[in-house]
């Protein structure tokens, strides 16, 4: 049993990925409207040691010596993994045990503009951070940043960022309707786009309920134009249901989701404290049994809740109340 790691689970971008948690949930300078995590509940853009490194390097060393290898170590979790003050210290660990296994980041890029986080960064194979706006305003509505981050050295970071990094990056857009899907927030965020040079632009819209109710996805129809309409290189559409990959997803933690709501209906964190799963595993599993049509997501008072759809039927195992 691990207290930082998770998974390996599958990724629809990355394979089987190990997770690796650098923050306590939740913590982030974002508290992005569309989050399936759930909401921030400790806003900062203060590095420190969130959790004991210490402690992240020995399970890693652990789990390197006794698994198989996976296809991605990720550093993301539960907020956003720059704000660990050591993160570069994980890194070099990573790459010093098992050069063979790329490290990925995910992360909202919002620490870029510090040049001690890019060196930080710079031993990684792949970087993943986020750009949902090119406005002020778009960014404060949409991505709801701390007061002290703000969207220009955000997009600076990321253009220096490119200029110092011999790895890939792969930039997530996040495109909601009513949110971001306008002209002048299109060309924008083209703009800034062009002057970042990722490797990738990889559009997203939501698919999973966010923070906010009455979010809703772009189609995948203005996907596309949108991809046209920008004329760049390497701009792929990623929005997409949970696919299953083979073995990928384990049957008996499916089993076991499916038998605890069907005795009551569940959110993520109830999931989480009942299965002691992390949030990211159960949010995958969760997002491939919606997409065969066995659960729902339905928005009570206290959070967003996961049932069975009514044709499912699964016999709960015991007598449970």
């Amino acid at each position: 049993m691990y207290k930082h790691l998770f998974g390996p689970v599958p990724s629809r971008r990355l394979g089987m990925s190990l997770g690796v948690d650098l923050v306590p949930p939740k913590v982030c300078s974002y508290n992005c409207v569309y989050c399936e995590c759930s909401k921030t509940t400790t806003p900062t853009a203060q590095r420190d040691e969130y959790v004991p490194v210490d402690e992240v390097l020995a399970e890693l060393g652990r789990f390197l010596e006794e698994n198989p290898a996976p296809d991605y170590i990720t550093l993301s979790g539960s907020g956003e993994p720059t704000l660990n003050s050591r993160i570069g210290e994980v890194i070099r660990f990573i790459k010093s045990q098992s050069r063979d296994i790329p490290v990925a980041v995910l992360t909202n890029g919002s620490l870029l503009s510090d040049p001690k986080v890019r060196r930080e960064l710079l031993p990684a194979d792949l970087v993943l951070p986020s750009l949902d706006a090119a406005t002020e305003a778009t960014f404060r509505r949409m991505d709801r940043p701390v007061r002290a981050v703000r969207l220009n050295d955000c997009i600076q970071g990321l253009v220096d960022f490119r200029r110092e990094f011999s790895g890939r990056i792969w930039v997530e857009v996040m495109l909601l309707a009513g949110y971001n899907d306008n002209p002048e927030d299109l060309a924008r965020l083209r703009e800034a786009l062009v002057r970042i040079a990722p490797d990738r632009i990889q559009l997203n819209t939501l698919d999973r309920p966010g923070v906010l109710a009455d979010l809703q996805a772009v189609s995948p129809e203005t996907l596309e134009r949108i991809r046209e309409d920008w004329g760049l290189d390497h701009v792929e559409i990623i929005a997409a249901v949970a696919r299953r990959q083979g073995p990928a997803y384990r049957r008996d933690t499916e089993a076991a989701i499916l038998d605890t709501i069907a005795r009551r209906p569940c959110t993520v964190e109830d999931l989480q404290g009942i299965l002691g799963l992390h949030a990211n595993e159960v949010n995958k599993y969760l997002g491939a049994l919606e997409s065969d049509g066995r659960v729902e997501p339905v928005r009570l008072a206290r959070g967003v809740f996961y049932r069975l759809r009514r044709s499912e039927e699964v016999e709960p195992s015991g007598s449970g109340g």
